[in-house]
């Protein structure tokens, strides 16, 4: 082949793999325009599964879908993909694309508040943002938005730590204290955290307010058989993939209770004690407690009563 030849075929090839990775500004900006409409706005939207890389839906499917709303939106960056509120929609401006490589890009987004009669709300801002692009099985998806995806792992990653330790601590206070009382149906634990302290790369250690109950089932409500507190020291073993409980320090009963929470608790004993003896406090952790635990194991109890008292409701 001369040398005239090869020339021709590189320019050749050249122009098929820009056009197969849509190279021009123009098209990845219908591009951009075309994925803006698929951002979730307060949920993620069906059609937008198609659009996102498998790793990021599925952080995005479990934020939006799997974890509690009081928890997901203590997060203020959970916010990222929310634009529009309050009877407006995000209405996006795609200003301009810059190719990193061959298979990524960043588009420029300008946001503003569109209302429903396609009327804009002045008083809202422009808003910039970024919008990241791959190259992925023959097309272009979004990868990230802002920058936030490393965010959503680690904020996923360490939700999924934090319920894997919870639900050590809780299948242990189920099976190894649980035992020891009257029982009934179902043995549900309630967790108040105090604190938590990495000893190693493997051992943790859980200072909290631990309650335990168990419960007969009479028709929509949770009738309490028995229960009680045991609060103190939970230590965890995390080398494999599930924490296992090592050792449980708990407080004494009757007058020595005081003492040996001061020296369980240490620093964190005020906080101990305030939450301790704070029952609207410890009601409100159990209601939503119980709330979890019947959505996870599909139970329809509406209430839960304990002896000589008015049934509560659940679900306000």
């Amino acid at each position: 082949m001369n040398h005239v030849m090869k020339r021709i075929l590189t320019v050749v090839l050249a122009c098929l793999l820009l056009a197969a990775c849509g190279s021009t500004e123009e098209q990845l900006r219908q591009r951009a325009a075309e994925l803006c409409q698929h951002i979730p706005d307060h949920e993620l939207l069906e059609q937008s599964r198609d659009y996102l890389t498998e790793d990021f839906y599925a952080i995005l499917d479990t934020m939006f879908h799997h974890l509690p709303e009081h928890e997901a939106m203590d997060h203020e960056w959970l916010y990222y993909f929310v634009t529009g509120n309050g009877g407006t929609i995000a209405n996006y401006e795609v200003t301009g694309v810059q190719r990193s490589d061959k298979t990524h890009a960043v588009a420029t987004i300008l946001v503003r508040q569109q209302r429903e009669d396609g009327s804009f709300d002045e008083q809202t801002d422009v808003e910039e943002h970024r919008l990241y692009m791959e190259w992925v099985s023959g097309e272009w998806l979004i990868s990230d938005f802002d920058e936030h995806k490393q965010d959503c792992i680690n904020y996923i990653a360490n939700n999924r730590r934090e319920q894997a330790l919870r639900n050590a601590i809780s299948d242990y206070l189920v099976r190894e204290i649980g035992s020891q009382y009257e029982q009934g149906d179902v043995c549900i634990p309630v967790l108040m955290m105090v604190d938590e302290t990495e000893l190693d790369a493997n051992l943790v250690q859980a200072l909290g307010d631990f309650w335990l109950f168990w419960y007969k089932v009479e028709g929509d409500t949770l009738k309490t058989v028995s229960g009680g507190n045991h609060s103190g020291c939970i230590t965890l073993d995390c080398q494999g993939d599930v924490p296992v409980v090592t050792s449980f320090e708990q407080t004494e009963d009757g007058a020595g209770f005081d003492a040996s929470a001061r020296r369980i608790f240490g620093p964190s004993y005020e906080i101990f004690q305030n939450m301790h003896s704070n029952h609207n406090l410890s009601e409100a952790a159990r209601r939503e407690q119980l709330q979890e635990y019947l959505l996870r194991h599909d139970l329809a109890a509406r209430y839960y009563q304990d002896y000589g008292w008015d049934a509560v409701e659940i679900t306000d």
